[in-house]
């Protein structure tokens, strides 16, 4: 397996990619182009849409508010607020989407995704965010904690994403805190110190869980906080690998969902097409064979409950959750500069 720098990794995923339907461009993380996902559309018009990816939430936003064109993205929650400040996206019509009643409303429970003005958001996938480590080199006495990532035995060998969410919803919990919505300055400064901390195991940021994938199948790392898509690419190709999600000091869960970009390029009723063959039932099963990550459709959950992946990647553990749901766009702003910091050395 060839090892792609963050940069070769980055300017791909930049590209156009998979042209196909030219009446309805979806702006996604590489991936999501799995036809068994939204399986329905391509039944009604034979192609895929067409894909463009980018690698992080930052960078899609950046793209859009810069004028790229695109009818649909695929944020995850914590972004939905930074579209509609910038009067970039425009409410649903629900009453075009007959699986919207079954979502499951934890996923909605927020004014950033539904007011009195409509629903600005769909809620489509799920999934956690915990160790994934090495069987032949890394103990489970290792990854009992999250000081796994802070353990000189590991200098050199860890890998954490190049998402601002995901390393401070790490560095929230191994400090302490499980609600990054109302956090202390005191709480922040703790957790950046443990940032730093971690920064110096560092061999790479990860910017996309391929990468990460293929940083642990070289061997370059032994331990990394990962997704559940990056543990399905590792198994597939028969690496051997676990998944904690129950460190003393809790793992994290995240979802993310669709944004109708207003004045979209392509066709209106191409993107409601779209978005109800993302949420039907019978989609979950490719959602969940290709990337491991949880169906937002009750209906849709039902259908893969007894999936041994759901056990392990999707069930409920017994340590503390930190949930990145929407939490106060300048403190994310904060993180965001603070860590940037971190990984230049300050």
């Amino acid at each position: 397996m060839r090892l792609l720098t963050t940069t070769a990794l980055a300017t791909a995923l930049a590209l156009p990619a998979l042209a196909a339907d030219p009446e309805l461009t979806v702006f996604d993380w590489a991936g999501f182009e799995e036809p068994s996902i939204f399986q329905g559309y391509v039944d009604k018009y034979g192609d895929n849409p067409t894909y463009a990816f980018y690698g992080d939430d930052d960078e899609a936003f950046q793209k859009i508010a810069s004028g790229f064109k695109a009818d649909l993205v695929h944020p995850c929650s914590q972004m939905v607020s930074k579209y509609r400040d910038a009067g970039l996206i425009e409410p649903w019509d629900t009453s075009r989407i007959p699986e919207f009643e079954n979502i499951d409303k934890r996923f909605l429970a927020s004014e950033t995704f539904v007011d009195d003005q409509g629903v600005w958001y769909i809620p489509s996938d799920w999934g956690v965010t915990a160790i994934a480590y090495s069987n032949a080199n890394v103990t489970p006495e290792d990854v009992s904690t999250l000081e796994v990532f802070t353990d000189p035995k590991f200098q050199g060998r860890t890998s954490l994403p190049d998402s601002s969410d995901d390393v401070w919803a790490l560095a929230y919990l191994a400090t302490g805190v499980t609600d990054w919505t109302d956090t202390t300055d005191e709480q922040f400064a703790a957790a950046a110190e443990w940032l730093r901390a971690a920064h110096q195991n560092v061999a790479a940021y990860w910017a996309d869980p391929a990468e990460m994938s293929q940083l642990m199948a070289s061997g370059a790392v032994d331990v990394a906080w990962s997704w559940n898509d990056g543990i399905v690419y590792l198994r597939d190709d028969n690496y051997d690998v676990g998944f904690q999600r129950e460190a003393k000091e809790g793992s994290s869960t995240w979802f993310c969902g669709f944004i109708n970009i207003k004045d979209g390029p392509g066709s209106e009723d191409k993107v409601y097409d779209f978005i109800n063959a993302w949420l039907a039932p019978e989609s979950a099963r490719g959602l969940l064979d290709t990337i491991g990550y949880g169906h937002t459709n009750l209906k849709g959950m039902e259908t893969i409950a007894d999936d041994p992946a759901v056990a392990e990647g999707l069930s409920p553990v017994e340590v503390p959750i930190l949930a990145q749901t929407p939490n106060d766009p300048a403190q994310r702003e904060r993180q965001l500069a603070e860590f940037e910091k971190i990984k230049a050395g300050f």
